[in-house]
């Protein structure tokens, strides 16, 4: 007596369907996991600062549209390359010149929830400060970005 059994192409493919669901968990998990620092405050304003790393810089962007004002640091070289900026420093002043925030980015991006109104902004890298004036509107997201120049390499 010969048994024989077969299977049909829903059975064959049953493996792959569930390797392919398994692995689209794993990247909608690590998605779900990238998520802002935690925020801080200055002056009584809260503030978001960091971006550096995949996961960081996509939160900040997923989020940038839901703060009043949202800043991007950069460095450009010879080769056109625009790498991220830490470690600048962030003054805020109202239209009376006092200070409404005084604060260091540790990171590429910097979100925060200003009040509307207008402002000087004052960002300093490396010694190299950029002036901006700005008007945050109600329910409108402010987005620039600053971008210092990195010198010329000299001779080795």
């Amino acid at each position: 007596m010969e048994i024989t059994m077969t299977m049909d192409n829903h059975t064959r493919r049953a493996p792959a369907v569930l390797a392919a669901l398994l692995l689209a968990g794993v990247f909608m998990a690590g998605a779900a996991h990238a998520q802002l620092p935690p925020a801080q405050t200055a002056n009584g304003i809260q503030y978001v600062t960091g971006g550096f790393g995949q996961e960081e810089s996509s939160a900040f962007k997923q989020a940038r549209s839901s703060y009043a004002l949202a800043l991007t640091f950069a460095v450009s070289g010879d080769g056109g390359s625009s790498p991220y900026a830490g470690d600048v420093q962030v003054h805020v002043r109202n239209a009376q010149g006092g200070t409404v925030l005084n604060a260091t980015s540790t990171g590429p991006y910097f979100l925060t929830n200003l009040q509307p109104g207008s402002y000087r902004l004052d960002v300093t890298y490396e010694g190299v400060t950029q002036s901006r004036e700005v008007a945050i509107k109600q329910g409108k997201a402010t987005d620039l970005k600053f971008t210092w120049k990195r010198p010329a390499a000299g001779p080795d």
